[in-house]
């Protein structure tokens, strides 16, 4: 798998939201770079290939573009040629990110193929399209599969069919995914990940249609090691994905946050580490004289006490301490040595 090891594959999912016009498409890619995300990933797709005519909008689609159009229409408008696509993955090379597309037909597969991708992302949608699981499992390439509105069961058939028609388990991701826009954060269930790395044994990351930047961040810091999140350049825009997604600034720091989350996981061994070793004899404490101690004094609960710093002798050795005779004189809050 191409996808990097060692750190967390953040996706910018532009979508349609280049509203069908290049100019806007490349002020994505650009964003997206400019915010530190390892890929822009675009959908390629024929409206008539995608949708029957009398298709309803989605809820959520209604809600952002009216319904005085079909899904069909809608998504005609949102159509990017063939063209596009190769100049917006130029464009990506020229900015140092990764070109994504999401196909959703089988002429668009091998569209995207014959570009050159190494990375495919299967849509929620498609995780129930046989012959399309096959021709995409049959390319063995890295497969990222969302699922959402899948139960478990559907999921492990997807995963099946993949593997199946030629993919390899460790070139295979599959993303918790709720497809709802936006998704209530009482519907997201992010521990649905470490099921589906307990059962299906492949690695898991998170999809994310809600409002803001706090649960990618969370699902990064159970396991997640890929993270997608759609970007918009204005919130206000016409179209029907703009309202859930963020604009270049909130992305910039969702990244940088999922950055320092990576960082403070750190490692499993339970240690002191390197900037608090300077507080431990700060913070921490020693046996100490309660009042004046004569030497030769009987050491006991009534002339010891503990105090900071740890410099000297540790607490946990007090019951060593107790009963034996001072060394020498020691003033009070002095440390006990001997």
């Amino acid at each position: 798998m191409i996808l990097p090891q060692d750190r967390v594959f953040i996706i910018a999912e532009a979508g349609v939201n280049h509203n069908g016009e290049l100019a806007l498409a490349k002020q994505l890619v650009e964003a997206a770079a400019n915010a530190g995300a390892d890929a822009v990933k675009f959908q390629t797709f024929r409206a008539e290939n995608l949708v029957a005519a009398s298709a309803p909008k989605a809820a959520y689609q209604k809600k952002t573009t009216g319904t005085d159009e079909t899904q069909l229409e809608m998504l005609k408008k949102l159509e990017l040629s063939a063209a596009d696509f190769i100049a917006l993955q130029a464009h990506c090379a020229a900015h140092d990110i990764l070109f994504m597309s999401t196909p959703f037909d089988l002429k668009s597969i091998d569209f995207l193929a014959d570009l050159g991708l190494e990375i495919f992302k299967i849509p929620s949608g498609e995780l129930t399209n046989l012959p399309y699981l096959r021709k995409l499992g049959g390319l063995r390439k890295d497969l990222i599969l969302s699922t959402g509105m899948a139960d478990l069961a559907e999921v492990q058939a997807a995963v099946a069919a993949l593997l199946q028609a030629g993919t390899q388990q460790e070139r295979l991701a599959v993303l918790h995914c709720n497809t709802e826009y936006p998704t209530p954060y009482e519907d997201v269930n992010l521990r649905v990940m470490e099921t589906m790395r307990a059962t299906l044994h492949l690695r898991v990351g998170y999809s994310d249609h809600t409002l803001g930047i706090e649960v990618p961040i969370a699902a990064v810091a159970l396991g997640a090691e890929i993270i997608e999140k759609h970007l918009t350049l204005d919130k206000k825009m016409p179209g029907p994905d703009h309202q859930a997604s963020l604009e270049p600034e909130e992305l910039r720091r969702m990244v940088q946050s999922i950055r320092n989350i990576e960082i403070a996981l750190g490692q499993r061994e339970k240690k002191p580490t390197p900037s608090e070793l300077r507080n431990r004899y700060i913070a921490r404490k020693s046996i100490v004289a309660a009042q004046a101690i004569r030497k030769g004094e009987i050491l006991s609960d009534l002339n010891l006490t503990v105090k900071r710093p740890g410099t000297g002798i540790s607490p946990m050795r007090w019951d060593q301490v107790i009963g034996k005779p001072a060394p020498q004189s020691f003033a009070k809050d002095e440390l006990i040595f001997f």
